[in-house]
């Protein structure tokens, strides 16, 4: 396919799921069905016509508002839609259209709609992060191992080849170590401080992370979200006044580790290696 054209057929390819993933950000935690009823305005109830209802141009062409009550549309609609066409066109840059591209298309969705739903309800859905760890886990059998030299995978095939692959075992190390790791962050800030500071949902948001993109991420994600998560802390107690017990939803910083891992993690980690030697 022409580059141009395979460009634009992800850009409109991910437009249109992160119009799905709208539904779902506002169906999930209403327990709400995700196919019935059709979209509709949640102010006047009125179904959305199918030509109102196109990713992102339509948020513009309607000015902002629903075309029958003129009750304002959130801005969050073409941010998820616009969002997620881009990260569409960079997840084909990075691996082409091959299985690699939908395996972490996968990922990317998950991580935008928990992000969004834990800004908005401060939870963290099972009905993602539960699935979303098989479903990692399972795509594990499918993604290539050529070139894998991560050395604790490495260590521990030698006890299993035959029964796993690399890529596998990987996989199965991130759930691990990555719910394994959070759970022990959680108790740790409990036994100092007495309060709950990482939910179980965060917990599982890391395996998932974890059976998706193999055990290493879960240290760069848990160590990158935690550095984001200060600075962001620190400038809202700035701006707003708010004191130490402001409480930030740590799902999207998690989700945003995740993303910087996926598309410039290996750099970074030879980048740190090289300013270490």
């Amino acid at each position: 396919m022409d580059p141009v054209l395979l460009y634009i057929f992800a850009f409109l390819f991910g437009a249109i799921v992160g119009s799905f993933l709208n539904v779902c950000i506002y169906r999930i935690p209403v327990r709400g069905s995700l196919i019935l009823p059709p979209s509709h305005c949640p102010q006047c109830k009125t179904p959305i016509k199918v030509y109102d209802n196109i990713p992102i141009l339509s948020y513009f062409v309607l000015g902002g508002r629903c075309r029958w009550c003129k009750a304002p549309i959130p801005a969050r609609y073409p941010l998820v839609e616009t969002m997620m066409a881009l990260f569409s066109v960079f997840l084909v840059l990075k691996f082409g259209l091959s299985s690699s591209f939908f395996i972490h298309f996968i990922l990317i969705s998950s991580l935008v709609v928990v992000s969004v739903i834990d800004l908005d309800h401060r939870i963290i859905p099972d009905v993602i992060s539960l699935p979303g760890i098989g479903v990692g886990f399972l795509a594990s059998f499918v993604k290539p191992v050529e070139g894998h030299n991560d050395f604790l995978v490495l260590f521990v095939f030698k006890g299993l080849r035959g029964v796993l692959t690399m890529a596998t075992l990987d996989s199965l190390l991130g759930i691990v170590i990555g719910g394994g790791l959070l759970y022990c962050v959680a108790v740790l800030f409990y036994w100092a401080t007495k309060k709950e500071g990482m939910g179980g949902g965060d917990i599982k948001l890391l395996a998932m992370i974890g059976a998706f993109l193999g055990w290493s991420s879960t240290v760069f994600t848990i160590l990158v979200s935690s550095l984001i998560g200060s600075i962001v802390g620190v400038g809202l107690m700035v701006v707003k006044g708010a004191d130490s017990k402001y409480a930030i939803p740590f799902g999207p910083f998690l989700s945003m580790g995740a993303v910087i891992y996926l598309f410039f993690g290996e750099e970074i980690i030879r980048w740190y290696l090289h300013l270490r030697i």
